[in-house]
């Protein structure tokens, strides 16, 4: 909360400093499509982006950190203060770089077979 006996104008250049700090903190992105919003904040059960870039979400999104894949969400928004979007997850899946296995694999297995 920002003290209310400070200027509008103020209370303004503040807030888009705040934000910019936060954008420029966080390398989390989230992808829809072709359209990609920074994070501004991430916690256990969902995160939040700037509410004048990002609008209300819902679905399946993709949550990157840099170019490396994390999460794949279904998400809903959930509320909206001090500027910020807040998305809840439904679902929060772990991306995985390859298929999983339908067995168990022991610690010991060789890694790849040698040729002749």
């Amino acid at each position: 909360m920002m003290p209310e006996f400070l200027p509008k104008e103020v209370r303004e250049g503040l807030e888009r400093a705040r934000k910019a700090e936060l954008r420029k903190k966080s390398r989390l992105r989230v992808h829809v499509g072709d359209e990609v919003y920074p994070v501004l904040r991430f916690w256990e059960s969902g995160f939040a982006l700037d509410a004048e870039a990002a609008p209300h979400l819902r679905g399946l999104v993709d949550i990157y950190e840099g170019s490396r894949h994390l999460y794949q969400a279904l998400i809903v928004t959930s509320s909206e203060e001090n500027g910020e979007l807040h998305f809840e997850f439904k679902r929060n899946t772990a991306a995985a770089d390859r298929a999983p296995l339908d067995y168990d694999r022991p610690d010991d297995a060789p890694i790849a077979l040698l040729g002749r």
